[in-house]
């Protein structure tokens, strides 16, 4: 462990008040020591992993010390490394049963089927890794924050996730024996972007070097972990289910983060054009609308990947254990066992786009992928109204789901995001009016000077918040530097 973690484990640590929970763990001597081992080595991770230069400043974060409402949400100046990170599952449902799948019907788990270990323990690991890969791909952007309010919102978003991590941990912990303990510690062990320890999802190895690119992480691969989160809050193992139905409250944060901070920058580059009656705002000092689109196509299309192929096995035999289901699975009118249904998906045969019908079972990664892209597109319309209330003809679009994907049914496929088949030239010579070139990345990390530190003010590129957190003033203290 390095020195600049120690400071923060000496001594004991006292569970009960360091560790929010409501899962007894200072009553459980086998997990609680389980989780005294890996402490340190999660401090020493977030230490060196975490959010660069910020470790001993005062930020003014949202604490989760109970899941009733007075506790969920306690507001006030903490450093990063003190955070409460905390184990919270939603209130347990009594009397709840299993509800898809060959188990339909059933109680629902509390301890692990035996048959279903290595599927559920996949699914875990798996969502486990996500949470500290978007802290390593963040951990520089704090020094360009283009407000206190933005870093604020950054490191919430940060000590969420290393909150998420915290409970898929104690899953591992409490329910996977040795093999838990083993996969807590490579959670800690791989890194985003490593060529040698990479993190297991595509998405959670890209870069995310400028805010424009935080804010479009948060608004589309946050939102795919709504929607992975939400199927496992479907599942009949409990614990999980109760673990996701907790973190998807604040995973709606960070999605505010996302769809606001996208939507300031719109607002500003608008009031730009107009003020100046140009189209060009780079001359300005601000990112014009074709760049966000460009923006907005790699963004969606990488979280696109991250639902899998669209025709898929393993997703079949996951809700037909019962272990993962559909968004909102219960209010679904069907007879949630799906042997007998179809689902149309898209796909490439003969050289043609074609819709292909497949039994239900296996396109469940496609259902879900289509939730996720009907909810973005919500989004993308309320962008939409701001342009269109400023006055300026320009309209951002979703590209085709099976443009510029690496993953399924699309992939090494080239398709435009207006959904036509083309050859490589026809790709080449269009793809940098799709894609941020290495000249719209460098335009866009040129704005990305000093973090602006002064209350209230804002960097020339993006417009104040309507509002400040937790009912503050925009121009309040949000991160106090020592």
């Amino acid at each position: 462990m390095s020195s600049s973690s120690a400071a923060f484990v000496e001594g004991a640590v006292d569970y009960s008040t360091r560790i929010p929970n409501n899962v007894g763990l200072v009553n459980d001597a086998r997990v609680l020591k389980a989780m005294e081992q890996w402490y340190p080595s999660y401090i020493d991770w977030w230490m060196n992993m975490g959010p660069d230069g910020f470790q001993t400043s005062d930020v003014y974060l949202r604490t989760a010390v109970s899941i009733d409402p007075k506790g969920w949400a306690q507001f006030g100046y903490v450093k990063m490394p003190d955070y409460r990170w905390g184990i919270l599952l939603a209130p347990q449902e009594e009397n709840r049963l299993v509800n898809f799948g060959s188990n339909k019907g059933e109680k629902a788990w509390q301890d692990i089927p035996g048959e279903h270990r290595a599927s559920l323990r996949r699914l875990v690991v798996i969502q486990g890794d996500t949470e500290p890969a978007s802290v390593e791909q963040q951990r520089a952007l704090g020094a360009t924050a283009p407000s206190l309010y933005d870093m604020r919102n950054l490191f919430q978003v940060n000590v969420e996730e290393g909150r998420h991590l915290w409970a898929m941990v104690y899953l591992l912990q409490k329910y996977f024996g040795r093999d838990g303990r083993e996969e807590a510690e490579g959670l800690l062990q791989r890194r985003s972007g490593d060529p040698d320890k990479p993190r297991m999802l595509g998405a959670f190895n890209e870069a995310t070097p400028d805010w424009l690119s935080f804010f479009m992480f948060t608004f589309f691969t946050d939102r795919d972990g709504k929607y992975q989160l939400a199927s496992l809050a479907e599942s009949g193992f409990d614990p999980l289910a109760r673990s996701c139905r907790f973190m998807l409250t604040e995973e709606a944060h960070h999605m505010f983060v996302g769809e606001t901070g996208v939507g300031r920058i719109i607002q500003r580059t608008c009031e730009l054009m107009k003020e100046h009656k140009t189209d060009d705002v780079r001359a300005l000092g601000a990112i014009d609308l074709p760049t966000m689109q460009k923006y907005l196509n790699f963004h969606f299309s990488v979280s696109l990947d991250l639902f899998g192929q669209e025709a898929s096995t393993n997703a079949a035999n996951y809700y037909t254990q019962g272990v993962k289901g559909r968004y909102l699975e219960t209010r679904i009118t069907d007879d949630h066992l799906l042997t007998n249904d179809t689902y149309e998906i898209e796909t490439v045969e003969d050289g043609r786009l074609v819709k292909k019908t497949v039994p239900a079972l296996q396109a469940l990664n496609e259902r879900l992928r289509q939730d996720y892209i009907e909810d973005c597109a919500r989004g993308v319309v309320r962008w939409n109204k701001a342009i269109e209330k400023a006055g300026v003809n320009f309209e951002m679009k979703l590209p085709h789901r099976g443009f510029d994907r690496h993953i399924g049914a699309f992939a090494g496929q080239r398709v435009s995001p207006d959904g036509k088949l083309l050859t490589e030239a026809e790709w080449k010579q269009n793809e940098g009016k799709w894609l941020p070139t290495a000249e719209d990345r460098a335009y866009v990390t040129s704005l990305m000077g000093p973090a602006v530190v002064q209350p209230g003010k804002f960097a020339h590129w993006i417009a104040p918040p309507a509002r400040g957190i937790n009912n503050q003033a925009p121009d309040f203290e949000y991160v106090r530097f020592n």
